[in-house]
């Protein structure tokens, strides 16, 4: 399956540094939106850009930018590899239309690769197709095989499997991808390094007898993190939602899970967060409905200065009006 293509750029478990491609090309973009475009991302973080309107392969940080990050070849190269997969992707669209059997409508085609370097130094690489949001076919670098995820991929599956794809696309992931992933993590170290603490904020909902508890951690750098409920110090997987790691417009990320529990119970519950900027897991409880009670005091608080204030205020004119009869100030 392609979940790492359809979440975007979603870690992996002992994912060190990844380096990720992702072309995308529709047929029904919507009004003044390119067709196709390609993006580049280094740990998460966007770093190169193309797409069919500007049609020149751009840096999207500053460190690419910088003297020495890239030969001077780099941006034309790039820019003609991305120009090359525009025009492959149109004629791929026109001929998933016709292993569809679609003669209109919208079609859209994502393609994702890319490679990680783990923790112990061995690296992962990746090469996946959808079309439409579904799975298409998939490129296994070990055993140097496609796989097709539905029938109208096994003719794509059966040519470059003939062919030489498999050869070249090891080749690429094994060796190229890495070692300009290596380059590129070099050259934005100061950026990529940095680490940001989430703030995290839990509350809770009760509802037809349930209780949902949430979970948020916001503004937090980089982009691997574990969000978890505990419940009596046992932690709470499969019962748990998520809404994934979704980026800010800052750089930084957030994330939240959700967790029912029976009324009353909330007490028993901890969210569990660990991430590289903490130096150990945070564990965080919901403070119960009496939390609802500060807003309420904070405007009972209010109240009473503005009405106190407008007493004070009638007082002030009073006198103010008879200073003034009496010539004084």
């Amino acid at each position: 399956m392609l979940g790492l293509l359809l979440c975007a750029v979603c870690g992996a478990a002992g994912e060190l540094h990844s380096l990720r491609y992702f072309d995308t090309a529709m047929t029904d973009p919507g009004p003044g939106l390119p067709w196709f475009f390609e993006v580049g991302y280094v740990d998460g973080e966007i770093f190169v850009h193309y797409d069919s309107t500007t049609r020149r392969f751009v840096p999207r940080t500053e460190w690419m930018k910088a003297a020495g990050a890239v030969d001077p070849e780099y941006w034309d190269r790039n820019t003609r590899n991305a120009q090359s997969s525009e025009q492959v992707d149109r004629e791929n669209l026109a001929i998933a239309a016709r292993l569809y059997n679609q003669s209109g409508g919208s079609l859209t085609r994502q393609q994702m690769a890319g490679c990680d370097i783990l923790e112990d130094g061995t690296t992962r690489g990746y090469y996946q197709v959808a079309y439409n949001g579904r799975d298409f076919i998939a490129f296994d670098k070990d055993t140097m095989t496609f796989t097709a995820a539905v029938p109208e991929a096994v003719p794509t599956k059966r040519a470059w499997e003939e062919g030489s794809e498999a050869e070249r696309m090891k080749h690429y992931l094994e060796e190229t991808c890495v070692q300009w992933l290596k380059r590129h993590v070099e050259n934005g170290k100061a950026e990529l390094g940095r680490t940001e603490q989430p703030e995290v904020r839990v509350w809770g909902k009760e509802a037809d007898g349930i209780l949902t508890l949430s979970c948020r951690a916001h503004g937090f750098y980089p982009r691997p993190i574990a969000v978890s409920w505990v419940k009596d110090g046992a932690v709470l997987g499969q019962d748990t939602h998520s809404g994934g790691i979704v980026p800010n417009s800052d750089g930084t990320y957030h994330t939240w899970v959700t967790i029912d529990a029976l009324p009353g119970d909330g007490d028993k519950y901890q969210c569990r967060v660990e991430h590289a900027s903490l130096p150990q897991p945070g564990l965080y409880s919901w403070e119960g409905p009496q939390s609802s009670l500060v807003p309420i005091v904070v405007g009972v608080v209010v109240t009473i200065v503005v009405i106190v204030a407008g007493v004070g205020f009638i007082i002030y004119r009073r006198r103010a009006g008879e200073r003034l009869q009496h010539g004084t100030q």
